[in-house]
């Protein structure tokens, strides 16, 4: 596995992929050293993360292999239909999963997408529109769905 640091707006990432795919993009709570030359299989992820913080990449194209159960794929799958500045609920996506009563096991599984950003698990809000749980903190997830909204005068949600 080739492994790399990059910085972004919200923190410095971690990249882990190979010539199967990319396997984990996580943001980390701590400042690390940036990788100086990225590995040839991680290049394309970095582009488009970079591509993605500038404005200029709605969605991704990249050579994906993360790894979880069946169940967990599903749902990583079915994240990865959303649309680039909409948002769905928990209920929603359990729904579209086939299982209503499933909505706690699809929760969790979002909340074990290793592919942060190009699986968009951000976009996952609570049924009355709140910001509920997110791996890598509240306030990035705010960020990232401001970030992605076509109003960009005003803020979506409260601090």
């Amino acid at each position: 596995m080739e492994i790399c640091i990059i910085k972004t707006p919200l923190g410095f990432t971690k990249i882990i992929g190979n010539n199967l795919g990319i396997t984990s993009v996580t943001i980390l709570n701590s400042e690390e050293k940036v990788t100086d030359i990225i590995p040839i299989e991680l290049e394309d992820c970095v582009i488009q993360l970079n591509e993605y913080f500038d404005g200029l990449r709605k969605q991704f194209d990249l050579k994906l292999n993360p790894q979880g159960t069946d169940f967990q794929k599903s749902v990583w799958k079915k994240l990865a239909q959303i649309p680039y500045g909409k948002t769905i609920s928990y209920l929603e996506l359990s729904k579209q999963l086939g299982d209503v009563k499933a909505i706690r096991a699809v929760a969790n599984a979002n909340g074990k997408n290793p592919l942060w950003i190009i699986v968009p698990c951000h976009r996952v809000i609570g049924s009355d529109g709140a910001l509920t749980g997110y791996a890598g903190g509240l306030h990035r997830k705010k960020w990232l769905l401001e970030h992605e909204s076509p109003y960009k005068q005003q803020s979506l949600f409260q601090s």
